[in-house]
């Protein structure tokens, strides 16, 4: 996973390894929500599902899944349900935090 710096143009790596990640988005509070889709085999417990990043990159936070998620979204009168669009399933939860329009 790379950023792109908007004021100087410089691109550089802000994750490696990025897992397949896939459907970023950023929470109010500027936290990265990313879907990664790991490796493509069936893997064990805790493999499958949302990681939520810092914006340094950190991981501070995991939503379990039992299948693969593909992408996500917030939604909701006040943008604080996360929907999870997975290999067979739409899941949704409302978080903490407040989604950014579009995002």
């Amino acid at each position: 996973m790379r950023r792109w710096d908007e004021t100087t143009g410089n691109v550089s790596v802000f994750r490696n390894p990025s897992n397949h990640s896939n459907g970023n988005t950023r929470d109010r509070q500027g936290r990265l929500v990313t879907c990664e889709h790991l490796t493509r085999r069936v893997t064990g417990e805790g493999l499958d599902g949302v990681r939520v990043y810092a914006p340094d990159g950190d991981l501070i936070g995991h939503i379990s899944l039992p299948e693969r998620c593909a992408n996500i979204c917030f939604g909701g009168r006040k943008r604080n349900q996360l929907f999870m669009v997975a290999s067979h399933s739409l899941y949704a939860l409302f978080v903490g935090t407040q989604g950014l329009p579009g995002g």
